[in-house]
């Protein structure tokens, strides 16, 4: 039989994180010399944004960028041409993200520790926000779903999306990306791409009234995650959001066409995509395999999905038993982790890293994608083991709030003191006994 993905038997053998992700490590990219190559290009846009964004634009694509803020001509046209039924689509998308996103947004508390002694904390929207829509191999009307539900329920009041031009559209953003800018009432939307939109961005064009933006959220290729590493503590980031991951956890009650097509709908995106199934039956192994042959003789890039199945970022892990399938799911640290197995919440209660959990045979990744109400930007590259997913939270702040009465505060001014001189730090100390020794 054919093998599409290549086989990793862990059935009697002991793993720990660093062999997990040495036997199926990501594809290889280098972010550092991404950062390395583009380094002097962001110097140029802080420099001269205009005049560097439109000549690297037209060396690099072959078109004037310009004008850089899409005109409403442009908005209004793509509205119009906008298939009724992908708009009914995109309306669902808003309409369950926004659901989603209004249940997630984090509670004002307040905490009394005494008569006249409270703490309170609050979350704050951030001022404004750069949202990157990625184009290149596909067009991603979904991405803007994304980026812009949750920060408008957050509440930030100034967006700006950026997004490449493309050739076949005279140089101009994509139409139905545009359209769905129009759907969600963002009409400051910047005719830009890749690593030259995400400095415009932070750094600001004052010749087209672009002011620096506070944060840079969305996914994009290597050289987008080297200019939001770059400039990170100038702006605000999301994430590093890297090339697809998928990994699927299956016994031998999984269906194996809907497996076969979930790790094929992942591997569709990008050469450098990740699929990974992690079972504990042979047959069920030999199943997908044969799946997977019939059904990419069949997909429309099935060149693109091949090579990302053949990859050394995709394989067929062979485990003992789910327990062992968990804990190899647990040290990879999908970005998508789907569980297609008999014991499904059981092993819920056991993952702990993964950017996003797809729970049984009719929650595949590619609802999650579009529909689920979930967002699809989430981490990557082993970021789920310390970072989250977009969502309404990444455009809060908690601010805290200290409002203590003279007698609350007499209470502790000993304390506060002891603790200051104890630091060698007594005008601390002095900041709260002089209110008592006028």
């Amino acid at each position: 039989m054919n093998q599409i993905l290549r086989v990793v038997d862990l059935r009697h053998k002991s793993f720990d994180s660093t062999m997990v992700n040495s036997l199926v490590p990501r594809a290889a990219i280098n972010i550092e010399a991404a950062a390395e190559s583009i380094a002097e290009l962001l110097t140029e846009v802080s420099q001269n944004p205009l005049e560097t964004v439109t000549r690297i634009t037209l060396e690099r694509d072959g078109f004037d960028p310009n004008p850089l803020w899409v005109q409403e001509a442009e908005f209004e046209s793509a509205l119009v041409a906008l298939d009724p039924a992908l708009r009914n689509s995109i309306e669902t998308a808003i309409s369950r993200v926004s659901k989603v996103s209004r249940a997630n947004l984090p509670h004002a508390t307040s905490v009394t520790l005494d008569d006249g002694a409270q703490v309170s904390q609050r979350w704050v929207p951030v001022d404004s926000v750069g949202l990157y829509v990625p184009g290149g191999k596909a067009v991603y009307p979904s991405s803007v779903v994304m980026n812009v539900v949750p920060a408008q329920v957050a509440g930030v009041k100034d967006l700006v999306i950026a997004t490449p031009g493309q050739t076949a559209f005279g140089g101009r953003p994509h139409p139905t990306v545009l359209a769905t800018a129009a759907l969600l009432g963002v009409r400051r939307v910047l005719n830009l791409g890749g690593p030259l939109a995400i400095a415009a961005l932070a750094f600001g064009i004052e010749d087209i009234s672009l002011a620096p933006v506070t944060m840079v959220t969305g996914p994009g290729n290597i050289y987008v995650a080297a200019a939001k590493r770059a400039l990170r503590g100038r702006i605000g980031i999301d994430s590093e959001a890297g090339t697809t991951e998928i990994l699927v956890i299956a016994d031998d009650s999984a269906n194996p066409k809907f497996v076969a097509a979930d790790l094929i709908s992942q591997a569709e995106h990008d050469e450098a995509a990740a699929s990974v199934l992690v079972t504990d039956s042979i047959e069920l192994a030999n199943a997908v395999q044969l799946e997977l042959s019939l059904q990419l003789a069949k997909t429309a890039q099935r060149q693109r999905v091949g090579s990302a199945l053949s990859g050394q970022q995709s394989a067929l892990v062979l485990v003992a038993d789910l327990a062992a399938a968990v804990q190899f799911a647990n040290s990879y640290a999908t970005e998508h982790l789907e569980l297609q197995t008999r014991v499904n919440q059981t092993l819920l209660h056991t993952v702990s890293n993964a950017g996003a959990v797809f729970v049984g045979d009719y929650s595949p990744v590619s609802l999650g994608d579009y529909l689920a109400g979930s967002n699809h930007v989430l981490p990557t590259g082993q970021q789920a083991k310390f970072g989250s997913g977009l969502g309404v939270h990444t455009f809060l702040r908690a601010q805290q709030i200290i409002n203590y009465s003279a007698d609350a505060l007499r209470q502790v001014a000993d304390l506060v003191d002891g603790f200051a001189r104890a630091e060698g730090l007594s005008a601390h100390g002095d900041a709260v006994t002089i209110r008592f020794n006028i």
